[in-house]
């Protein structure tokens, strides 16, 4: 490494939310430590941040088209991504050096009063954004009505302190990066609500043509996260299901094993088949693309066909 590329800081891009911050910041402290070069972040403003739209409306990789962009264009040296994110086409020019260790990828509910799930009453409002949680809360036919909601997580967690709504459900590892997991009133089980493919990990992005740079930021990279998020994207990718679409994955490696578990649920919870694969690690994308495929066999793409 050249002393003039030494001392220069590394441009870490990221949203300016405080989630995306604080999960960028712990990437930059991570990268200061593997490269001995000084971080600093750059804040790009994305489509998915200027809109109140639905993000299912707005379309797959809103959170993250101009971080790319900018990445391309050279204003950044490193991107850091929620890798749920991401669309699942791999995108020209870049390639994901790093998969750091994942946060907790449950979901979990904030309900006034500290109360459960199995506690809300008939007819609770719970808001969430995402029709994989919706149409799993749904099929639980406890009578819940969920409401659809954006916004950052203080605007989530306001609109229960305020009584607008019963509870939320959100990301456990949203809360557990900004130090608020004490606000928890029940982690959900993923037999439950299973999570979004994923959830809980970060993504981060270098242009192919930095090799010095890449080949630190792998230094981050943490193989069973990787494994695990490679098997669940394979997943949502053969079942050509977008980021928004109501499908749950969720992989885990023990002892050289990985566990993938597949659903897919119609929006209303009426209906929903899952399946669970296994596999090695090193076969991580066969896992997830065989499970697709029995889950496309046992009716998957006409409940699917549905949702859209």
């Amino acid at each position: 490494m050249t002393g003039s590329s030494a001392a220069r800081p590394i441009r870490l891009g990221t949203r300016g939310s405080a989630l995306a911050v604080a999960q960028s910041s712990q990437v930059a402290e991570a990268l200061r430590a593997a490269s001995g070069r000084p971080v600093e972040l750059v804040e790009v403003v994305t489509t998915g941040d200027r809109s109140a739209a639905p993000v299912q409306r707005l379309g797959v990789g809103v959170f993250v088209s101009a971080l790319r962009d900018a990445l391309l264009g050279g204003e950044i040296d490193v991107a850091v991504h929620s890798y749920k994110d991401l669309p699942t086409e791999p995108a020209t020019g870049l390639v994901i050096a790093a998969v750091p260790e994942r946060a907790d990828p449950r979901d979990v509910l904030v309900a006034a009063g500290g109360v459960g799930l199995a506690k809300l009453p008939v007819g609770a409002r719970i808001g969430t954004g995402a029709p994989r949680r919706m149409a799993q809360l749904n099929a639980l036919g406890a009578g819940l009505t969920c409401v659809p909601i954006r916004g950052n997580v203080d605007t989530r967690l306001r609109k229960v302190e305020s009584g607008e709504l019963d509870a939320v459900v959100v990301a456990a590892a949203g809360l557990q990066r900004l130090g608020r997991l004490t606000e928890v009133t029940e982690f959900l089980d993923p037999d439950v609500v299973l999570p979004a493919p994923a959830q809980g990990a970060l993504a981060v992005e270098c242009r192919v043509t930095d090799a010095e740079l890449t080949a630190t930021v792998r230094a981050l990279d943490h193989p069973a996260t990787r494994a695990a998020v490679l098997a669940e994207r394979a997943l949502l990718a053969t079942l050509e299901a977008g980021c928004s679409a109501p499908v749950g994955g969720y992989a885990t490696v023990m002892n050289g094993v990985l566990s993938l578990r597949g659903v897919v649920v119609t929006l209303d919870g009426s209906t929903s088949i899952r399946r669970l694969g296994t596999g090695t690690p090193a076969d991580a994308e066969s896992v997830g693309r065989r499970l697709a495929a029995e889950l496309l066999d046992a009716g998957a793409d006409s409940l699917l066909e549905s949702a859209r």
